[in-house]
């Protein structure tokens, strides 16, 4: 039996066991079923990196055809990527949904629906026939769709999935129109299609179709004007759901854009520089409306948003390296971006565990509420501190290898000197991305600091505690895994060889990786020492001041006994005087009391910040539909008479239709012969 048909029976067996056992059996199957289908999917996926991808033709349907399912590096570097983040929220989102243990039918559909979006996200990655490919895309949308409305008792929470929802399945009508594109000047709707479409097609028309392939995927990667639903469905999903979405669901999105790259094959420097614009502008963009987030997950969800663009910056590069014939640059720019899909997959799912923690024990997302929690919680703070150096982009952590790649891309890219319009694009691509590194840093000194340091800014209904080994196991395995990439890259850089192979057309067996790369290693190593010698002095120190009496005291409030915690930073005064720098740029909601008297009663101040892009490109058109229809909520007036008069003269229509058809006929013929 192929892989395949062991994966299938794997899959039905724990959906059939996930309905039947209790809730907290439904956890457990849901863990073996995810690991299971990990493992089974994961072994083609490795051989194909070894030069043995899979090639299975299969019969299909009368609509579909022959299908083909096929696993090569690309797909297989995907594959890996999924499997290990699939695991890792399997397993915090077991122990995270203990406390809705109450609710079996809801955990049946949420652990039956985790499992189709594995099998969907996998099949994308395999599926070579468009038909078969968009039903793997709407299978993996509706599962991840019922994962986000698990609280469906929520206004907001059923808001924020139907709104993923649609502008899902924007994405699908555009890749639907691509592949029917295809269908239409090829015959055919193999993705050898999309290949035969490239070479009988001009180049403008290539570009159109990738155009049209690139905002499909853009709308489930969350690229800039088509992010806003990350933002919404992140803080409605329960935590591990928001992990795996950001981490691989929205990296689904990137497969696709690689994907048509590849199968196109045309026009690189045009795609190269478009990409590269748009994913400058979408990680600023990003990375400054996180700034300015109070909710926790939503500043979080930004920050996909902003590290997207930073995928899309190094995707971008490879293009325009093989529009130049450029390889170093076309390997830099595809490795830099490759690389990034792992580490932002692994941080930000740190990130979200450990916000899913936080939320858990206080109940609230409000980053105004949090302070002191490293007390309560060392364990997930010391996690998500780990998490946000690595979204920081600062050694020795996995996200300093991926942005360094990049960086290299871009001075290659500016010593290459193709062209001046070339040199200032990379300039621009080169500053952006160092605002971006800048702001994050800033944006995760907030909240690190506003949510773990200092003293609690508001009384909470339960007081905060560390969870056990259980709910930290897959954060330790993420965090194990973000260290090791950040301080031995080199053994994840030669883990892409073959996928950089086929990206940029050279033969996976040659050396194909710039010298360059060797520098990565030494840092790795220098910072590996660095690392022992800290250790070494902890040790130290510990083991002579191991007997010393231990003192515990509040914050020191500069000289200042009496302690308050109206003293300490908010996250909104942090951020107060680039909050006045960016006003141009963001769009701040400002809601206060007035305060009246020498001595004034209780006042307020709050602002809330708003998705400029959104409130342009969506809330606006729709209040002026919505009011456009209101001046006709006459005819819905609540009156019975009214209702049966419409239904007759809705019959009278359709009845007398033929007849007004005929008439302005005749009419129309009588002129004619004047």
């Amino acid at each position: 039996m192929s892989f395949i048909g062991i994966y299938l029976l794997t899959l039905l067996a724990a959906i059939m066991l996930v309905t039947l056992l209790d809730s907290r059996g439904k956890g457990v199957v849901a863990v073996c079923g995810i690991v299971a289908l990990s493992v089974i999917s994961s072994v083609p996926a490795v051989n194909a990196l070894m030069g043995q991808p899979l090639n299975q033709l299969f019969h299909g349907s009368f609509v579909t055809g022959p299908v083909q399912v096929a696993i090569d590096p690309l797909s297989a570097w995907f594959i890996l990527v999924i499997n290990f983040t699939m695991i890792t929220s399997v397993l915090y989102g077991r122990r995270y949904m203990e406390a809705y243990h109450s609710r079996r039918s809801a955990l049946s559909l949420h652990w039956v629906s985790f499992l189709l979006v594995h099998i969907g996200l996998i099949a994308v990655c395999a599926m070579r026939n468009s038909i078969a490919f968009l039903v793997a895309w709407e299978l993996m949308a509706l599962g991840s769709f019922l994962l986000v409305i698990f609280e469906g008792n929520k206004v907001t929470t059923i808001r924020s999935g139907i709104n993923y929802l649609v502008q899902s399945h924007i994405g699908v009508a555009l890749l639907t129109v691509a592949f029917v594109w295809v269908a239409a000047v090829t015959g055919t709707f193999d993705f050898s299609g999309i290949v035969q479409f490239a070479t009988l097609q001009s180049p403008t028309a290539c570009f159109g179709l990738m155009l049209l392939f690139f905002i499909g995927f853009a709308f489930k990667a969350g690229f800039v004007p088509f992010h806003t639903w990350l933002p919404h469905a992140h803080p409605a999903a329960p935590s591990h759901v928001s992990g795996m979405m950001s981490g691989v669901l929205i990296k689904i999105g990137i497969y696709g854009i690689l994907r048509m790259i590849v199968l196109i094959g045309t026009n690189y420097l045009a795609v190269g520089y478009f990409i590269l614009v748009i994913s400058v502008v979408t990680g600023i963009y990003g990375v400054m409306l996180a700034i300015v987030q109070h909710n926790l997950k939503k500043l979080l969800a930004y920050h996909s948003v902003e590290n997207i663009g930073i995928i899309g910056i190094g995707i971008g590069l490879g293009c325009i390296g093989m529009g130049y014939n450029c390889t170093p640059l076309a390997i830099v720019g595809f490795a830099g971006a490759l690389l990034h899909v792992l580490n932002h997959s692994l941080f930000k799912s740190l990130l979200f565990y450990g916000a899913g923690n936080v939320y858990q024990a206080t109940h609230t997302m409000d980053i105004e509420h949090f302070g002191g929690l490293i007390k309560r919680m060392p364990r997930t703070a010391l996690l998500f501190l780990l998490g946000s150096l690595a979204i920081c982009g600062l050694p020795p952590f996995n996200g300093f290898v991926s942005e360094f790649i990049i960086y290299s891309g871009l001075f290659s890219g500016i010593n290459a000197s193709f062209s001046n319009a070339s040199i200032l694009i990379f300039v621009f691509a080169m500053a952006g991305l160092a605002l971006i590194g800048g702001l994050a840093i800033m944006c995760f000194t907030k909240a690190f600091g506003v949510v773990f340091l200092g003293e609690p800014r508001a009384k909470l209904h339960t007081e905060p505690a560390e969870f056990g080994f259980g709910r930290l196991l897959p954060m330790y395995m993420v965090g194990i895994l973000i260290v090791v990439i950040g301080l031995f890259p080199q053994f994840f850089i030669n883990a892409i060889v073959s996928v950089l192979g086929q990206m940029v057309g050279v033969s996976a067996s040659a050396p194909i990786l710039p010298a360059s790369f060797g520098a990565l290693s030494q840092i790795g190593w220098y910072m590996a020492w660095f690392i022992l010698l800290v250790v070494a002095v902890y040790a130290v120190r510990s083991f002579f001041t191991r007997r010393l009496p231990e003192s515990e005291g509040g914050t020191w409030g500069c000289g200042y006994v009496a302690l308050t915690p109206k003293l300490q930073y908010t996250a909104s005064s942090f951020v107060r005087t680039y909050r006045r720098l960016a006003k141009g740029i963001l769009l701040i909601n400002k809601q206060k009391t007035k305060v009246d008297g020498i001595f004034p009663s209780a006042a307020s101040y709050s602002t809330e910040a708003l998705d400029r892009v959104e409130t342009d490109l969506i809330k606006s058109p729709l209040r002026m539909v919505r009011y456009l229809l209101g001046k006709f909520s006459f005819l819905q007036n609540g009156r019975l008479q009214n209702y049966i008069l419409y239904g007759l003269l809705f019959v009278v229509l359709v009845l007398g239709l033929p007849f007004i058809v005929q008439a302005v006929r005749i009419f129309i013929n009588y002129l004619n012969t004047l």
